[in-house]
């Protein structure tokens, strides 16, 4: 029977282990031509958008599709799991964590393929809901030893340096302008929803790793041309989904100052069929809009999870 999992036991069942496991699985199947990913289409009304994500990972024996809608009132994810041979529906779950947590495990896998290995500063741009989940891949890759964190609402990054020094047991401290955040980190990360640049290229030092997760629309700008321009290798999760939104890119690939043959899919850089970091000094760059085949890896997990424990409810429909 199709079995359906709530938030809470989502929350339950979801590490970031397991997140990074099977992110880092689902880029390797795309890079090998066994899976397949469509970019992200929407339906825009003046109150609500509607979000749908959709692939196949056919060696999980799945295919299906996130979808979620945005409004004043909140988002609200579902992902839907479908038996690639026979059709019928595996499984239904509620997806808000499930996506914070794929999110930030894409970074990490980036960041353990191009970051250096003796990273151990990070700075970090943003202090909601996803910067958790970004932040906690980064500590699960990499040995840090310290992290600032930048944002503009005073008690809520407070309360997350707070939060996020008590569960990973690092120093995670607030800072007080963008330039402290970026100056001395090895691992710089953006998870904000900013629509202008967030800092200036000459902050960077060499051999700085970036992972810019929030420019997933037209409208929004983390990284201006002058960061582009300093970073080698580019690399994406999906150049076919770059090239719809990734707001970082899109203005210099208008202007010609950056070509779509110049970036590199994360999961031919896991493959070895491109390169990753070539030297200690280069700065190194991760662009992230989300796929659905990450959420199809996770949700599939979970689902093995469920049903090994005991987890979720059947549902009547669907077989």
């Amino acid at each position: 029977m199709p079995l359906f999992l709530s938030e809470k036991e989502v929350e339950e069942l979801l590490t970031m282990p397991l997140a990074l496991a099977a992110v880092e699985a689902a880029h390797r199947d795309l890079a090998s031509m066994q899976a397949c990913d469509v970019p992200r289409q929407r339906t825009r009304l003046p109150q609500t958008t509607l979000h749908i994500l959709q692939g196949a990972l056919p060696k999980l024996d799945v295919i299906g599709y996130k979808a979620y809608t945005s409004n004043r009132s909140g988002v609200r994810f579902l992902v839907h799991l479908y038996c690639a041979s026979s059709g019928s529906l595996r499984a239904v779950l509620e997806a808000d964590r499930l996506g914070m947590m794929r999110t930030g495990a894409a970074a990490g896998v980036a960041t353990r393929w191009l970051a250096r290995s003796d990273a151990r500063v990070a700075g970090v741009f943003g202090a909601g809901w996803q910067a958790e989940g970004h932040l906690e891949a980064i500590a699960a890759v990499r040995s840090l030893q310290r992290v600032k964190v930048y944002a503009r609402h005073t008690e809520r990054l407070a309360a997350f340096c707070t939060r996020m020094s008590e569960r990973l047991a690092l120093e995670v401290v607030a800072v007080a302008s963008p330039e402290e955040v970026v100056r001395g980190s090895d691992i710089v990360s953006t998870v904000t929803t900013s629509a202008t640049p967030l800092f200036n290229a000459e902050w960077l030092a060499p051999g700085t790793h970036i992972n810019a997760a929030g420019s997933n629309s037209l409208i929004r700008r983390e990284l201006g041309e002058d960061v582009i321009k300093r970073c080698s290798p580019i690399v994406v999760d999906s150049v076919a989904t770059a090239l719809c939104e990734a707001g970082d890119l899109l203005l210099p690939l208008e202007k010609g100052r950056l070509h779509a043959r110049q970036l590199i899919e994360l999961g031919d850089v896991i493959c070895g069929r491109q390169a990753g970091r070539s030297t200690p000094d280069e700065i190194t760059l991760f662009e992230s809009q989300g796929m659905a085949i990450q959420d199809l890896a996770v949700a599939v997990t979970l689902e093995n999870l469920a049903r090994e424990r005991g987890f979720g409810v059947e549902l009547p429909y669907g077989e």
